[in-house]
């Protein structure tokens, strides 16, 4: 029962850190090439997908939370080994959702202040790069 839990949170994990990597991918795209404005972008891209999928199963699937379903607590004595219910199973289930958009939402974040510190360096070197304006032609 405890292997079926653990391929079912992982499962769950996947599910959502997809979905939020789809929700959010227009939007990182568009952020990257307003601020690398390079081919690389779409490669950046790439890897915060990846990190999102990566945080995503990796908060979501907790493995110390799940032990309690296997072996009793460390440090006491008479504790027994907890009974995967019907009202487990969807405790661990919505724990599994909450806590992957919980790690999710903290990777985002983080891109975002540090997209937004590196957006206003980009605006102040725009602003100094002298403007090319097209001298008017005298009409004849």
């Amino acid at each position: 029962m405890f292997v079926t839990l653990l391929l079912v949170t992982f499962a769950v994990s996947i599910v959502v850190a997809i979905v939020v990597a789809r929700m959010f991918a227009r939007p990182i795209a568009s952020i990257l090439e307003r601020i690398i404005a390079d081919e690389i972008s779409a490669a950046w891209l790439r890897y915060m997908k990846f990190a999102i999928l990566v945080v995503g199963v990796s908060a979501g699937v907790r493995v110390y939370e799940l032990e309690k379903y296997i072996s009793p607590a460390r440090f006491d004595k008479e504790a027994q080994v907890l009974e995967l219910t019907q009202e487990r199973w969807i405790l661990e289930i919505y724990r599994t959702i909450i806590e992957a958009l919980q790690g999710i939402a903290w990777l985002l974040l983080v891109f975002f202040v540090f997209a937004l510190i590196a957006y206003v360096i980009v605006r102040i070197a725009e602003m100094k790069r002298p403007h090319h304006t097209s001298k008017e032609e005298p009409m004849a």
